[in-house]
């Protein structure tokens, strides 16, 4: 079984992640979304709601799971019984700290492979960071973001 882990902290999970997931579910068994704790990042949503708001989102896929983490990758990756992991990348400047995270996680686990998708253009320039400045600002998420995620970080920042 091809089993692919997409790490990352999803905070929040947009379009441009959806995108990734709902190409990862054709081209693999089993994906799983692997969304880091990252207490050190201070992300704006707790690890809890944003793994609901993950498994909302991907609720139509029958392949893909989600599921919390803390600790190494390359430990998740045994724990998983997995050897893909699944890496997005918007532009060439992603590209040199992907490929250096690769090579370390390789270097940790040898049989471990990091493949590369690229998003559709239309979410090429979507990012978790740029989707939290504008929902703080008090902007409109809505074409970046689930409405479901639009919609928690919304009451997140008016409250």
């Amino acid at each position: 079984m091809n089993i692919a882990v997409y790490p990352g902290t999803f905070d929040p999970i947009t379009n441009g992640h959806l995108d990734l997931i709902n190409r990862a579910a054709r081209l693999f068994d089993r994906v799983v979304i692997a969304i880091a704790g990252s207490p050190g990042k201070g992300p704006t949503l707790d690890l809890d709601t944003r793994i609901v708001l993950a498994r909302e989102v991907v609720a139509h896929l029958d392949n893909v799971e989600v599921i919390g983490f803390s600790g190494l990758l390359t430990e998740l990756m045994k724990q998983q019984q997995a050897r893909i992991i699944l890496r997005g990348l918007r532009a060439v400047s992603d590209f040199e700290y992907e490929l250096q995270l690769a090579n370390m996680n390789r270097a940790q686990m040898p049989d471990l492979e990091s493949v590369f998708l690229t998003p559709a253009v239309e979410n090429s320039y979507i990012s978790s960071t740029m989707v939290r400045e504008i929902a703080k600002l008090g902007g409109n998420v809505s074409m970046l973001v689930h409405p479901r995620v639009a919609e928690t970080l919304n009451s997140h920042y008016n409250a």
